[in-house]
């Protein structure tokens, strides 16, 4: 058995300690990521995802810009129809098409419905998901891990791409 000193055991525990310390730090800014991306896409999904008593209909646009459509919306069932709705874009569809949404309650601010809007909702906790994703294989050198993170991450942003 080897004797080491005093100093150099208590340099190798702190060095224990920084390792440490760099794990929880690089889990903490993962589980960071993902849960203000979970927490953003649900401030869009829970209009799409809670249906019941919630207004449903669709909008017709009418008048695109760079950021917004408006267009009138017609409700299905007890819903209120309005003259003037407002979604934001990325929408692929043009001028008089008529499109699935769910209003905001409260506003006058809609969002797509249906599996597209779903999935469009979802999309900040697919970019969080990619970034986690370069965190834990960086941070953690855990690389299967970091593969599913961004495989997930992927196919969510490739599935709100196609349905939109």
């Amino acid at each position: 058995m080897v004797k080491r000193s005093r100093s150099r055991r208590v340099a190798e525990g702190a060095w224990g300690l920084v390792l440490l310390a760099r794990v929880v730090g690089v889990v903490l800014v993962a589980l960071l990521l993902l849960v203000s991306g979970t927490w953003d896409s649900w401030r869009t999904a829970q209009h799409v995802m809670l249906t019941k008593g919630r207004e449903h209909g669709t909008m017709t646009l009418a008048d695109c810009g760079d950021t917004v459509c408006t267009g009138p919306f017609a409700p299905e069932g007890s819903a209120v129809a309005r003259p003037r709705v407002t979604i934001s874009l990325p929408i692929r569809h043009t001028t008089g098409a008529t499109v699935p949404v769910a209003v905001e309650p409260g506003t006058d601010t809609v969002v797509r419905a249906g599996w597209g809007g779903v999935l469009w909702a979802w999309v900040p906790l697919g970019g969080a998901l990619l970034l986690a994703a370069v965190v834990v294989a960086g941070g953690l050198r855990a690389y299967r891990s970091a593969w599913v993170l961004g495989g997930l991450g992927a196919a969510l942003l490739a599935g709100a791409f196609l349905t939109l």
